[in-house]
């Protein structure tokens, strides 16, 4: 099972990125994506999260309404489009995968539910 998040960068404050995760190695009908990040001293913080089939989504409070999650099964890659950046989104954005079914934000925030987790990428915003 792998996971690799790309997509990252520098960007102004405003500015959009859309960050990737390409998995392989499962199926992932069976498997739920969740992104999360961490800032420098900062605890890892839970963005969004896409289930496996019907598409259910959640977002952070600190995201929602800037960002989307999504999913394209055939090119097996769950994308996070993230808009009117803040030098608050700055850190490194991790995605993981979980069998887990989560029907609440809350659940789906909890990263001791996920079971494969991918390599981060940075993302910087600043003028």
């Amino acid at each position: 099972v792998q996971l690799q998040a790309s997509g990252g960068g520098v960007v102004q404050p405003g500015g959009s990125l859309r960050l990737s995760c390409a998995y392989s190695g499962f199926n992932l009908d069976y498997y739920a994506i969740g992104w999360f990040r961490q800032a420098p001293g900062k605890e890892r913080e839970w963005v969004s999260y896409i289930s496996r089939t019907d598409g259910r989504t959640y977002y952070a409070r600190s995201v929602k309404g800037r960002s989307t999650i999504s999913r394209d099964n055939a090119k097996r890659t769950v994308y996070l489009q993230m808009n009117v950046l803040e030098p608050e989104d700055t850190a490194v954005y991790y995605c993981a995968a979980t069998t887990a079914v989560a029907t609440s934000p809350w659940l789906a925030s909890r990263p001791d539910e996920y079971e494969h987790w991918g390599q981060g990428t940075q993302v910087t915003v600043s003028s």
